[in-house]
This record gives C-alpha cells, sequence and structure tokens, in this order.
C-alpha cells in the first residue's frame, strides 16, 4: 500500500465532522460523537474493482481496501465469505417470491458474524503496538476476542453478563481467555469496560477501538452484494443489538455503489429486536427518531443490549432508506429458529430467530412486499443457544430394539395423522 495508514484518512465524527489522528480513540473531545473511520475513495477506486476482487482469497479480507488496517491483516485470514443460500422452501412458507439466507452461522473460528468485527480490530490493535485485548460482550464477541485473541498469541480479557448461556461462556473459557463475569445486564458490563480501558490502557474491540472494529461488519454488506452478482437486495433484515451491523451494512452497500461495484438501486435495510429488548423498534413504530433505554428481559441474550450505542443511527439508516424496524416474542423467536431448521436445515442461534420472525411479520403487514426479494441475516449458530429451545422440541420416542416395537409406533403414527 502507498502510505502508512494504507486507504485510511483520518478519524472523523459522524456529528461535527471534526477529524482525529488514526489512534486508539473512540469519541469527539468537543462534542461526544462517536468517531468512524474516513477513506481516501478516489485512491481505492484506481485499485478495487471486481476483477482484483475476485482474483483474492475467498475471505472478507478480499475487500481490505475498504477495511481500516494500514498494512496486510494479521489476524484472522480465514474469516468471512460465509454462505448466502437461496431459501425456496423457508420464502415459500413466509410467502415472498424470493429469501435468501447470508449465514454467518458457519463464520470462522467460532460461528458468528463477530469474528468479522474482530479480526479487523485485532488486526488494527497489533498496528498500534497493543499486546493485551479485551471487550464487554453479550457472548458471541467474548467468543471471537478469545479464540483470536489466542491465535494471534496475544493476552485477551472478556467481560460478560454472568447469567449468559453456558454454551457461550465455555466457548470462551475453552481458549484460555481470561474471563470475567459481571452481576449486571450488558450495560453495566459496558460501563465498567469503558472504565477499565481508561486505567489499564489495553485495546478494548468495542470501546477505544471500536472506529476500526465496527468497520468489520461492512465485509457481510460486500459478500452479499459480491455473492447475488454484484447487485445490492432490495430487502435486508438485520438484527439489532447495539445497532451497528445495521448502520455498517447500510455503509458496505453505498461504498460498493460509490465505488461502481454495483449498480444504484433502491434498497431497504430492516432492524430486528427481541420484543423483551426492543429500544430502537419501538421507537421507530412509534415515528420516533431517538429511542428510550430498556432492561433487557428476553432469551435472545446476543442482542440484549438496553442502551444501544448506535439505536440513534440504525434508527436513521432504516428511516433513509424506506425501511421498517419490528420485534418478536420469546416463543415467536423459538418457532422462527425451527422454522428455518426445518425448511433450510440451517440452525440459528436466538438473534436469528429475531431476524426470521421479524421478516415474518413484515411480509405480513405488507412493509415487504410478497413479488419481492428479501436477504435475512443469520448471525450465530444455534449450538450456542441449546438451552433456548430445550424443552420446547419434544423428546425422541423411545422403543426396544424390535421390529414389531417400530412397526406398532409406525402404526401410531399413521392413525394420529388420520385423526
Amino acid at each position: 500500500m502507498e502510505k502508512h495508514d494504507g486507504f485510511m484518512r483520518a478519524l472523523k465524527c459522524r456529528e461535527c465532522g471534526r477529524e482525529y489522528p488514526l489512534t486508539a480513540t473512540h469519541v469527539c473531545e468537543f462534542d461526544f460523537g462517536p468517531l468512524e473511520v474516513a477513506y481516501d475513495y478516489e485512491r481505492i477506486k484506481r485499485v478495487l474493482t471486481r476483477a482484483a476482487i475476485q482474483s483474492r482469497p475467498k475471505s472478507m479480507w478480499r475487500y481490505r481496501e475498504l477495511l481500516p488496517v494500514a498494512h496486510e491483516p494479521t489476524v484472522g485470514l480465514q474469516v468471512g465469505f460465509t454462505p448466502l443460500i437461496r431459501a425456496d422452501r423457508l420464502a415459500k412458507k413466509l410467502g415472498i417470491r424470493e429469501a435468501w439466507i447470508k449465514n454467518d452461522a458457519v463464520n470462522f473460528p467460532t460461528l458468528s458474524f463477530k469474528d468479522r468485527v474482530v479480526s479487523v480490530a485485532l488486526s488494527r490493535a497489533r498496528e498500534l503496538g497493543f499486546d493485551t485485548v479485551a471487550c464487554a460482550s453479550t457472548g458471541n464477541l467474548a467468543n471471537a476476542v478469545a479464540a483470536n485473541a489466542a491465535a494471534a498469541g496475544l493476552k485477551a480479557y472478556v467481560f460478560i453478563p454472568a447469567d449468559l448461556e453456558q454454551g457461550k461462556i465455555l466457548n470462551s473459557l475453552i481458549y484460555g481467555a481470561h474471563v470475567i463475569g459481571i452481576k449486571g445486564h450488558y450495560d453495566e458490563v459496558n460501563r465498567l469496560c469503558a472504565e477499565i480501558a481508561g486505567k489499564f490502557g489495553w485495546a478494548f474491540v468495542n470501546v477505544n477501538m471500536r472506529p476500526y472494529y465496527a468497520e468489520g461488519s461492512k465485509s457481510f454488506a460486500f459478500e452479499v452484494v459480491e455473492q447475488l452478482g454484484w447487485r445490492v437486495p432490495q430487502h435486508t433484515v438485520v438484527p439489532m443489538a447495539s445497532g451497528s451491523l445495521l448502520t455498517k451494512i447500510h455503509k458496505g452497500y453505498q461504498e460498493c455503489i460509490k465505488l461502481g461495484l454495483a449498480p444504484e438501486t433502491p434498497y431497504r435495510v430492516h432492524g430486528a429486536q427481541a420484543t423483551g429488548c426492543s429500544p430502537i423498534s419501538t421507537a421507530h413504530k412509534a415515528g420516533l427518531d431517538f429511542f428510550k433505554p430498556v432492561k433487557p428481559d428476553t432469551i435472545a441474550k446476543s442482542l440484549a443490549i438496553g442502551t444501544p450505542a448506535d439505536g440513534f443511527y440504525a434508527l436513521r439508516a432504516i428511516k433513509e432508506t424506506g425501511g421498517a424496524a419490528d420485534d418478536v416474542t420469546d416463543d415467536e423467536i423459538r418457532d422462527a429458529m425451527r422454522l428455518l431448521a426445518e425448511t433450510e436445515g440451517i440452525f440459528t442461534e436466538t438473534a436469528g430467530g429475531v431476524t426470521v420472525g421479524v421478516t415474518r411479520k413484515l411480509i405480513a403487514s405488507g412493509k415487504i412486499a410478497p413479488q419481492d426479494s428479501v436477504v435475512i441475516c443469520i448471525t450465530g449458530n444455534g449450538l450456542k443457544t441449546l438451552d433456548a429451545v430445550n424443552g420446547y422440541l419434544g423428546k425422541p420416542r423411545e422403543i426396544r430394539p424390535s421390529l414389531r416395537e417400530f412397526e406398532a409406533l409406525m402404526a401410531q403414527e399413521e392413525k394420529a395423522l388420520k385423526s
């Protein structure tokens, strides 16, 4: 790359536009607005073509000019380029012409989209000279930081609500990270981490490294555009916790259009939340451009952020694109998880149940037209949230190893179907 900072120009305040050096900082000192990475798009346009992208290895780093690293990435080189699956059986059940599943439930190495943001944050942290990384997490981020730090030889501290799903706790401990359970909800964990980041000077991926970290989510959008044959989808339904993924998918689509990688076409980005933690969707449905913080109470723990850092910007992106937002109850989440599994053979965590459930609502209410096409974002694997469906799926029927007993069982099933 030509310059020490790669294709990054500066960190820029999303409110007042003031620019800052490309260091580990995340808040404007004048108006406390969040900082994000600004790029030199003219230089990028000269080198980042469809042909250049397609000649590269199939990972998120094939779009590296649009990701905030100064040099070649050093962490998570295999992350991304997850399948985009045409989901015809699900589409039929939902009552829509065409549905696609972007399946980050099989992302490497920890089976969630958080591997994307972490590989960017850790690659940048190394460039800035950090040897200890950390995060505040509702689960998936903790797993991704622990695994990617282990592979990169970095020391890791992950801070989580103490009542997280056991699977996600074990998935952080196995990598040797220092796992700290906090007796409180995510917003309390996050506040503590902001204090620790200032005191200890570690690279907190979603605090002082947030401007770089958040950019990794754009790769989700870049892949969708490429996998659809270089076009932006009509509708994209995105789960919302902090709201960052939705805003970055919107930014990713805009960058593809700006750079000529995709034609300029109208598109809508829709937000999905759990009813038990729905500050953004509640605000949108009320026609407000601000949200009221809530105390989370939902099985979708990966989305349980009551004071979403990017909630305001998510509301703006939904409004700008003509999208909508909705939410689903715990029972609707489980039902949607089961629907996706039974139609497409994909086992999603609770957050995916939220996106599928909300997609169903948006189609039923006419906000997504039956003749349209939709991409549904699946961001994590169902093996991580087994507790959520345990006891809701029935039990195996047991028989002795006898053909007669099996025939009797089949006869019973046939009788039940007829009645």
